[in-house]
């Protein structure tokens, strides 16, 4: 009797890292499961590479009858008693092949805040036949609750983060090489999708006013998305080209990381801010915006600085501090690197997601089998 994970992300982004997560630490725990994933997918490969038992499987945003055919067979032959959606689009396709595969335990995970839509469909995919909602932050939560979602449902279990590509020594030149910058230049970096709720537009005017400031500091933006060109216009709007640097996709993200001085997320929305765990595992200080999740993680003047959303001027003078004042930037940076070993694990995730399919088998009278 065997788990199915199912993730339809086509990109790699904080969701795909972490289901990745999860199913590594199945496979380590001797679980029997399937990992569906988008063919030719970077989670598809990684997830290959690392040899857990994948299986490709084509998901579009809508319930097409072909996909969900082919997965509810693989579920009855699987014997699948217990599946765990990780995305939107994975619901769709995933809920109605558990339904005619008679898969008895169903679990969403959800990692925004944007709020649900005030239509019954919606909360219907929330609610209906579903047994459990694993929200990756007590913000994600509220927004579910509000949106009318049973509490009794939710259970919060943050991401975790797999500390040990953050440990490289890389030098702080990483950057600095590739990108011909002065010694003394003061990097502050985003690594994030390129889209309308992570706050780009915002953060291009910050430069504007840190540029006012000093001509040291230097913002990089690491990510790819829709609003790239648009982007790229408004840093040439004001002048910008010396101070913003986009770098598009990257794989060395550890790497980038380490390089930097200070981290930033400009975001309107976040459910928790994996990436943010990941700067912080880096020992870098953190300016974040105070919206979802990110106020679980970063913690005010202790662990990072956090200010209002949509405010350029606050945003530019929490970076400015952080430039001027090393000593704390440093100190922030420790106690960041600190909080986010004892609080983030990936071991700690996983045995939360694992003990509550135990839960969930045990009131179903369901057994999910292990290999070991």
């Amino acid at each position: 009797m065997s788990l199915f994970q199912i993730d339809a992300g086509k990109e790699w982004r904080g969701g795909q890292q972490q289901s990745f997560f999860l199913a590594k630490e199945l496979k380590r725990n001797g679980y029997s499961f399937q990992f569906v994933v988008q063919p030719g997918s970077p989670l598809c490969q990684k997830a290959s590479d690392a040899g857990l038992p994948v299986l490709p499987l084509k998901i579009s945003s809508k319930a097409d009858a072909l996909s969900i055919l082919r997965l509810s067979l693989a579920m009855k032959r699987k014997k699948c008693r217990l599946v765990n959606f990780h995305d939107a689009h994975s619901v769709a396709v995933g809920s109605a092949a558990a339904s005619l595969a008679k898969v008895p335990i169903k679990v969403i995970s959800t990692r925004v805040d944007f709020p649900l839509k005030k239509d019954v469909l919606s909360r219907r995919k929330y609610t209906k036949n579903v047994d459990a909602i694993i929200a990756i932050s007590e913000g994600v939560k509220n927004v579910l609750v509000e949106g009318g979602i049973d509490v009794k449902l939710i259970h919060v279990i943050p991401d975790g983060i797999d500390f040990a590509p953050h440990e490289d020594k890389t030098s702080k030149d990483y950057l600095r090489r590739e990108l011909s910058f002065a010694p003394d230049d003061f990097l502050v970096g985003i690594v994030t999708q390129l889209s309308d709720d992570k706050g780009y537009k915002c953060l291009i005017q910050t430069s504007k006013h840190l540029r006012e400031s000093t001509p040291k500091i230097k913002i990089i933006i690491v990510g790819e998305g829709p609003l790239q060109l648009e982007l790229n216009k408004k840093v040439k709007e004001i002048q910008g080209e010396e101070m913003v640097f986009f770098l598009g996709f990257r794989e060395d993200i550890p790497q980038i990381l380490n390089s930097l001085d200070v981290f930033v997320l400009s975001s309107d929305h976040k459910g928790l801010g994996s990436i943010v765990m990941d700067a912080m595992a880096c020992r870098l200080p953190v300016v974040a915006t105070r919206v979802g999740g990110i106020q679980e993680v970063v913690d005010h003047q202790k662990t990072g600085l956090v200010v209002p959303p949509q405010r350029p001027k606050s945003l530019a003078k929490a970076i400015l501090k952080m430039y001027e004042d090393r000593e704390l930037a440093h100190r922030l940076g420790q106690r960041g690197y600190e909080d986010v070993h004892q609080k983030f694990s990936v071991e700690s995730m996983a045995s939360k997601a694992i003990d509550l399919y135990e839960e969930l088998a045990k009131k179903k009278g369901a057994k999910l089998l292990r290999v070991v």
